[in-house]
């Protein structure tokens, strides 16, 4: 099985999205209207063999934020509302995923502090928060928090 089709069925093992259509179901068109939201929304560190890891994340508003956190906007609904071409000022840690063999290796901290970077040379970010659905998820939302200095905040599940 390439590399490809090993990401692919880790994301379906980790977050089950077909089960929850409450999730972002993620497809090439979503893939595309992250990009349009901000080019370093989709990050994705490769080997010759294809994707290694892949990181989402989804600039959005202040505002957006909230109701997700609160629960009254789902995952689906949080990417579908927010607006191409606005100010963002939240950034939602929305997945990172790495095969096996290439973790422990610091790929997806890298990953989304890098592309953390450039959202925030566009927008005035001021907080982050997620939706954690292991404990390697939460750590690392919380050391990316901490190295990029901006405050974390988390939905229950």
């Amino acid at each position: 099985m390439d590399n490809y089709a090993r990401m692919m069925q880790l994301a379906e093992e980790v977050f089950a999205v077909h089960n929850d259509p409450t999730q972002l179901q993620v497809d090439a068109e979503v893939l595309e209207r992250l990009r349009c939201l901000h080019p370093a929304s989709v990050s994705e560190e490769a080997d010759p063999d294809g994707p290694v890891a892949w990181v989402l994340l989804i600039p959005t508003t202040t505002e957006l934020m909230e109701d997700f956190l609160s629960a009254t906007l789902t995952e689906q609904e949080l990417f579908e509302r927010t607006p191409v071409d606005a100010a963002y000022e939240a950034v939602y840690l929305c997945s990172a995923m790495v095969l096996e063999e290439h973790r422990r290796a610091g790929l997806a901290k890298r990953s989304t502090l890098d592309a953390l970077e450039r959202i925030r040379k566009d927008h005035g970010i001021t907080a982050l928060f997620c939706w954690p659905f292991t404990e390697g998820g939460d750590a690392l939302a919380k050391s990316i928090a901490v190295e990029s200095g901006l405050p974390l905040r988390m939905r229950e599940r």
